[in-house]
C-alpha cells in the first residue's frame, strides 16, 4: 500500500484547539464549563463590515481574483500601515492569504529550505514549532522564562543570531504571553539585529492594536529602518476586529518576499474569496470604534484577571500589556494533589481544573513553557468572576 509523506508524520493536531474541543464535549454532555482556553476575540465587527459584504454579494462577478489580493484590500492594509507608524510601503511590498497562519506557513516554504535555521522565542504560539517541524526546518528556541517576563534580551537575540539562522521570527505582542515590548526594548533589539544581516526577520504583530497601558506598539523597522529590506510585517484582522472565521491574513515586506508570496498563492489557494475581501477592506477603513472600544475592555479585564491570580499564593504572572492573555507560573502546584488528582505537571493540573472545576485553560507546555498555562480572558464577562473563583477554589483545595 502507498505510504503517506514523510512530513505528514510531522504534522500535530493544535494542543489548543484539542483543549477547546474537550471543553465542548463537556459542555454538551451537561457540565457547567467556563472555557479560558481558546484564542478568540469573542465579538463582532462593526454594522459597516457585514453592509460591505451585503453590498459585495449583491454585486459578486463570480471570478478569481487577484493572488496577491484586490488593489482596495492592499491600498486599506497600506493605510493601517501608515496608521501604526509603518509608512512607505505599496502595492508591490503587499500581499494577502487566508488568515495568519496560511501567511505564516507560507512564508516559511518561501524563506526555508529544509534544514535551514528558524530561531523564535520560547514561550511561542504553538503554531510556529508545527509549522518549523513541517518544512523541516532547524528548529532554534531562545528560553524566555518568566524571571526575565518572558522577554527575549539583546544578548539572547545576539548569541542566537550569531548561529546564522535563515529566520527569525519575532511575536509583540505576545501569544501566549501577553508581553509588550517597548520603545527602547524594540531599539535594542533592532540595534542586534542590524549586526547579523544574512538573517530574514518575521514580526507576527497581529495584536499590534491591542495595546495596553499607554506603552504603544513598536516595531524593528521603526527602530532602524534598514531592516525593512528583510523584514516581513505579518498582520491579521482575526484579534482586532472579531473576524476569525473570515480568515484574512497580510503581510508588508520585501518586494521579492510579496511576489513569492503571491506566486505561491497561484498554487495554494489562488486568492482570498471576493465578499470576505470587501468585508476586510471595509474593516480596515472604516469606523475604528469597535476595536478601541475592545481594547479598553480587554485592558479593563486584564487587571481583573492579574488581581485574581495575586490571590493565589505561589503563582507568579508577570503582568502582560497586550493582546487578551495572561501566563501564570503555576509550578507551585506540582507534587500536590486535588482530591485523589496527582499534580506532577501542568498537563495534570489543566486535566485536573477542567475535570474538577470546569475551567478550560491550554497547558503551557504547548507554547514551550511547561511550568505555566494561559488563560484567553475573552470569555463572556458573566463568566470571567466566576471562572476565576473556581480558579481561587482550585489552588486553595491543593494539598
Amino acid at each position: 500500500m502507498p505510504q503517506l509523506a514523510a512530513r505528514t508524520a510531522r504534522a500535530k493536531p493544535s494542543a489548543i484547539m484539542q483543549v477547546a474541543e474537550k471543553a465542548k464535549r463537556l459542555k454538551a454532555e451537561g457540565r457547567d464549563i467556563i472555557s479560558f482556553s481558546i484564542g478568540v476575540p469573542n465579538f463582532l465587527p462593526g454594522p459597516h463590515v457585514y453592509a460591505a459584504a451585503r453590498e459585495a454579494l449583491e454585486r459578486d462577478s463570480g471570478q478569481y481574483g487577484s493572488n496577491r489580493g484586490s488593489d482596495a484590500l492592499l491600498d486599506a492594509f497600506i493605510g493601517h500601515l501608515d496608521r501604526i507608524g509603518l509608512p512607505g510601503y505599496t502595492r508591490a511590498h503587499c500581499a494577502s492569504g487566508i488568515g495568519a497562519k496560511h501567511i505564516l506557513y507560507t512564508l516559511a516554504e518561501v524563506l526555508l529550505d529544509e534544514g535551514d535555521g528558524f530561531a523564535f522565542a520560547t514561550p511561542y504560539w504553538t503554531t510556529y514549532l508545527d509549522i518549523a517541524e513541517i518544512v523541516g526546518a532547524d528548529i532554534q528556541l531562545l528560553p524566555c522564562p518568566p524571571e526575565q517576563d518572558y522577554k527575549l534580551t539583546p544578548a539572547q537575540l545576539d548569541a542566537a543570531l550569531a548561529r546564522k539562522p535563515k529566520v527569525f521570527l519575532f511575536n509583540n505582542p505576545s501569544n501566549p504571553t501577553g508581553m509588550v515590548y517597548t520603545r527602547d526594548e524594540i531599539a535594542a533589539l533592532a540595534d542586534v539585529l542590524v549586526r547579523h544581516p544574512d538573517t530574514w526577520i518575521i514580526t507576527d504583530d497581529i495584536y499590534n492594536r491591542m495595546v495596553f497601558d499607554g506603552i504603544g506598539y513598536h516595531n524593528v523597522v521603526q527602530a532602524r529602518p534598514e531592516l525593512r529590506e528583510r523584514t516581513i510585517f505579518v498582520d491579521s484582522l482575526s484579534k482586532t476586529y472579531g473576524m476569525p472565521g473570515w480568515r484574512v491574513g497580510l503581510l508588508a515586506g520585501p518586494e521579492n518576499v510579496a511576489k513569492a508570496f503571491a506566486t505561491m498563492n497561484s498554487n495554494h489557494i489562488t486568492n482570498v474569496p471576493e465578499v470576505v475581501t470587501a468585508a476586510a477592506v471595509a474593516a480596515l477603513s472604516g469606523p475604528q470604534d469597535v476595536p478601541t472600544a475592545k481594547c479598553a475592555e480587554f485592558q479593563a479585564r486584564r487587571d481583573v484577571v492579574m488581581a485574581a491570580l495575586a490571590e493565589i499564593p505561589g503563582v507568579v504572572c508577570p503582568k502582560p500589556a497586550g493582546a487578551f492573555y495572561v501566563f501564570p507560573d503555576i509550578s507551585v502546584a506540582f507534587g500536590k494533589s486535588h482530591g485523589d488528582l496527582r499534580i506532577g505537571n501542568d498537563v495534570d493540573l489543566c486535566n485536573a481544573l477542567l475535570e474538577t472545576k470546569g475551567v478550560a485553560c491550554v497547558p503551557g507546555s504547548a507554547f514551550g513553557e511547561p511550568r505555566a498555562l494561559r488563560i484567553s480572558y475573552t470569555c463572556p464577562e458573566a463568566q470571567l468572576a466566576p471562572g476565576l473563583a473556581r480558579i481561587r477554589e482550585f489552588f486553595a483545595e491543593l494539598t
